[in-house]
């Protein structure tokens, strides 16, 4: 059975009850296939074979990390003192590091004792937290297509993911009124993603106030998940639904220096917004991990205390290949959404054609990697994804190989 084959057995079969002599837990086997594992191994495979690949499937800035920012480390990996365990709630230097950004930034004020809490990457924060509040049988309400650990988070806490639509027609945007009653009674947490991967869509204030109301409402935990907040375009500046009165009471926000520092490898970020539940998620890592290594902190801090000169060239870059891709699969009849932010381009594909099915042929035939929608949720089909991760030139490269086989 080949990779693609293997794909979409995998999709619609969920996980393997057995390793070997061993059976998995029923979490594990609810868990959704990670079908990007898959991906990985078919793109390993054709470079083997020495096939040129573009991969535009995975969101790994190619760019390296700032010098300033890795001499940081250097400096600080060499001092004895950070070479202990770290304290779980973060050092004091980067907590303040943080609460200074988003002022700076959103001018929302954040109390750096209470209210902020380090993370080793947000995507481990995001799947920790449903285990502070989640009881087997509750629903937590989960954009769909979306970033997998919403779902797992949730899967692994015992908990019920309540798939909301993300459609087209409603700008990406979930519809709170069609969430039946009997679910929200049942539901303790909502995750939104704005900027949002994998569509590029992007949300206002209306949208959170509107989130905020029906939230406080039926007693429901957001969860702001604001990762590329700073990967933007013609001059648009997504808000952070901290801004918005009211939301304290019931938010937590995730943030990563993952796609803004080019830094995915690090594993920085953090939780900040609502001290209880920043409480709550803080008593969840101290009996998992042991904090950050402490000269990844500082190189944190240098990160955020910078001019932020960098993350405007970086945009200015993503931008011009943002263009490039967008103008060229127009040109060539796709049908493009051009997002105002993050770097992806959520692509519709030919009416009744398979998102697997599509990617694999690109694959195959012009060694293009794109991710079909299908591996971010149901919701997902008759899309793929690429990422804005290679440059203007493999860009072009990948219209021209398309345009071959169009």
């Amino acid at each position: 059975m080949d990779f693609w084959k293997t794909s979409r057995a995998l999709f619609h079969a969920g996980c393997f009850e057995r390793i070997g002599m061993f059976k998995l837990s029923k979490k594990v086997q609810s868990l959704p296939p990670y079908l990007f594992l898959e991906i990985d191994k078919a793109k390993r495979k054709a470079r083997a074979e020495g096939r040129d690949i573009i991969d535009l499937g995975i969101g790994d800035p190619d760019q390296p990390t700032p010098k300033f920012i890795i001499d940081a480390l250097s400096q600080a990996a060499l001092d004895p003192a950070n070479h202990r365990y770290a304290l779980d709630q973060g050092m004091p230097v980067l907590r303040s590091a943080i609460v200074d950004w988003y002022k700076q930034r959103f001018n929302v004020n954040l109390n750096p004792e209470t209210e902020v809490l380090p993370l080793i990457g947000s995507k481990e924060g995001i799947a920790h937290f449903p285990l502070a509040f989640l009881n087997p049988g509750d629903f937590s309400l989960v954009p769909d297509p979306c970033y997998p650990p919403y779902k797992g988070g949730t899967i692994l806490a015992g908990g019920k993911p309540y798939l909301m639509p993300l459609l087209e027609e409603n700008s990406f945007l979930p519809d709170l009124k069609k969430i039946p009653f009997s679910v929200r009674r049942k539901a303790r947490i909502i995750f939104v993603n704005y900027p949002n991967n994998p569509t590029g869509a992007c949300a206002g204030k209306d949208f959170y106030t509107e989130l905020i109301k029906f939230s406080t409402k039926n007693k429901l935990i957001i969860i702001s998940d604001l990762a590329y907040s700073e990967m933007v375009y013609d001059g648009y500046r997504p808000p952070s639904i901290l801004e918005l009165p009211g939301a304290k009471d019931v938010a937590i926000e995730f943030h990563s220096l993952s796609k803004t520092y080019n830094m995915t490898g690090w594993r920085i970020g953090w939780a900040c917004g609502n001290a209880q539940l920043v409480a709550a998620l803080a008593k969840v890592k101290s009996n998992i991990d042991s904090g950050i290594f402490s000269a990844i902190q500082v190189a944190g801090v240098a990160a955020l205390r910078s001019n932020q000169d960098y993350i405007n060239k970086m945009c200015q870059l993503y931008q011009q290949r943002r263009n490039a891709l967008v103008s060229g699969l127009s040109r060539l009849g796709w049908k493009v959404n051009k997002p105002k932010a993050t770097f992806y381009v959520w692509i519709k594909i030919p009416p009744k054609a398979d998102a697997i099915s599509f990617a694999a042929h690109l694959l195959k035939e012009a060694n293009i990697v794109a991710t079909p929608g299908v591996g971010f949720g149901q919701y997902g089909q008759g899309y793929i994804r690429m990422a804005l991760t290679v440059s203007e030139e493999r860009i072009k490269e990948a219209l021209a190989r398309i345009e071959k086989i169009s």
